[in-house]
C-alpha cells in the first residue's frame, strides 16, 4: 500500500509536468504564430493556474459534474454508519458523504488526500445492495482514498478537459486564421514551417495521449481497491456479489459524463455487450477492467473460486 501511494504521488507530479509541458508548448507554437509572445505568457498562466484549480478544486468540480448532494445524517443514517466503521478500521478520517439522485447503481471516492476526501453514492446502488454488498462497495472507495489514489484521478478529470479544450482553440485557429499567417512576412522562414507542423501534430495527439493516461491510471488502480476492500471488510464475497449486480444492470447513469467516468466504480454507461465477448479495442478504450475479471480475482482472494 505504501509503494502504491508513493507512486501515485509520482504519477501526479507526472501529470501536472506533462500538463505544464503540453499548454507551454501549443502556447509557444501559437505565439510563434500569431507573431505575440502574449499567447506564451497566457499559455504560461493557464498551466499555472489549472494545475492550482485542479490541485485544490477539482474535487469539487467532479461532484458538481455528477450531480452529487451532500447526504443528511438523520435520512442516510446506515450509509453514514456504514463509511464510518469502514474510516474506523482503515485508519482514516472519515469523509464527507454525497448522494447522487440516479437509479443506474454506482460511487465514486474523490479529494486531493484522505483530509479532504468525499464518497458518492448514487440513490440505485442504495436501493439494490444489501449491506454486505454496500460496505463492500464503500470499502472499496475507501482504499481509493487509502492509496491516494483518489488525488491521481481527480486531477485527471480538470487537466484532460483542459488539454482538449486548448487543443481545440489551438487547431481552430490554425484552420480557420490561415496557415499562412507568419509565413506571409518571411517566406524562407523552413524553421517556422517545421515549428508550425509539430504545433499541429502535437494539438491532434494531445487529447489523444491524455485521453490513454486517464484509461490507464484507471484499470490499474481498480484491481487493487477491489483487493483492498476485501482485505478491509475480510469479505470478498460482499464486493463480487456488488460488482454482479452491476454487471447485470444496463442502462445508464443520467448524469454519465466522459471527464468523470474513471471516478467510478464501474463504467455509468450501462452494459452495452457481454464482457467475456469484449473485444481487445474495446478493452484498452475502456475506463475499467472487465467485471468479470474483477468478480474472479475477489472470488479467489476468498477460496471461492473454482
Amino acid at each position: 500500500m505504501y509503494d502504491q501511494i508513493s507512486t501515485n504521488k509520482r504519477r501526479t507530479a507526472y501529470l501536472f509536468i506533462i500538463f505544464a509541458v503540453v499548454i507551454i508548448g501549443l502556447g509557444y507554437v501559437l505565439s510563434y504564430y500569431y507573431n505575440s509572445m502574449l499567447i506564451l505568457y497566457i499559455a504560461v498562466f493557464i498551466a499555472v493556474f489549472q494545475s492550482w484549480i485542479s490541485y485544490f478544486f477539482s474535487d469539487s468540480i467532479a461532484l458538481a459534474t455528477s450531480k452529487a448532494q451532500e447526504a443528511p445524517r438523520e435520512q442516510f443514517t446506515e450509509l453514514h454508519r456504514i463509511v464510518e466503521n469502514l474510516a474506523i478500521t482503515a485508519g482514516l478520517p472519515k469523509p464527507k458523504v454525497y448522494v447522487i439522485a440516479d437509479p443506474a447503481p454506482n460511487a465514486f471516492a474523490t479529494g486531493r488526500d484522505a483530509k479532504h476526501a468525499s464518497i458518492a453514492v448514487t440513490t440505485g446502488l442504495l436501493q439494490i445492495m444489501d449491506k454486505n454488498e454496500l460496505q463492500g462497495v464503500i470499502a472499496h472507495e475507501m482504499s481509493h482514498i487509502g492509496n491516494r489514489d483518489i488525488l491521481v484521478m481527480t486531477v485527471v478529470v480538470t487537466l484532460v478537459g483542459t488539454i482538449v479544450l486548448v487543443a481545440d482553440i489551438f487547431t481552430r485557429s490554425m484552420f480557420w486564421g490561415g496557415m499562412g499567417r507568419r509565413n506571409s512576412n518571411n517566406n524562407n522562414n523552413d524553421g517556422g514551417q517545421w515549428v508550425l507542423i509539430i504545433g499541429i501534430i502535437l494539438a491532434i495527439l494531445a487529447p489523444i495521449f491524455a485521453q490513454l493516461i486517464q484509461l490507464a491510471i484507471s484499470r490499474k488502480r481498480e484491481y487493487l481497491a477491489d483487493a483492498s476492500g476485501a482485505l478491509l471488510t475480510r469479505y470478498p464475497e460482499g464486493l463480487a456479489s456488488a460488482l454482479e449486480k452491476l454487471e447485470q444492470y444496463e442502462r445508464p447513469m443520467i448524469s454519465a459524463n466522459r471527464a468523470t467516468a474513471h471516478l467510478f466504480i464501474n463504467e455509468p454507461y450501462g452494459r452495452k455487450d457481454d464482457e467475456n465477448k469484449r473485444s481487445w479495442f474495446a478493452t484498452v478504450t475502456s475506463t475499467h477492467p472487465p467485471l468479470s475479471d474483477r468478480i474472479k480475482k475477489l472470488r479467489e482472494m476468498g477460496g471461492l473460486g473454482n
